[in-house]
């Protein structure tokens, strides 16, 4: 599940989009673009940099999704669940 949302479905233009992601996240952040965002493919050049600038690393989802015993919090990040 993403936490992030750019937005991009929207029409919003790519400064926005880059402002809105940029802004929001954070450690472990799934950010969730379309591909068919008309602005979408204008802003990914600039997320990128400044996400690598900050030192993320930009990987595939599969690699990132937890197996085993997880479930998904209110943010909407993957979180081992109660036990019991």
């Amino acid at each position: 599940m993403w936490d992030v949302d750019s937005l991009d479905w929207k029409g919003i233009s790519a400064s926005e989009i880059t402002k809105r992601v940029t802004g929001k996240v954070g450690c472990g952040s799934i950010v969730l673009f379309h591909n068919a965002g008309e602005h979408t493919p204008e802003a990914l050049p600039e997320v990128l940099r400044f996400l690598r600038q900050q030192g993320y690393e930009v990987v595939p989802i599969s690699q990132i999704l937890l197996s085993g015993d997880y479930t998904i919090d209110h943010t909407g990040r993957q979180c081992a669940k109660a036990r019991d």
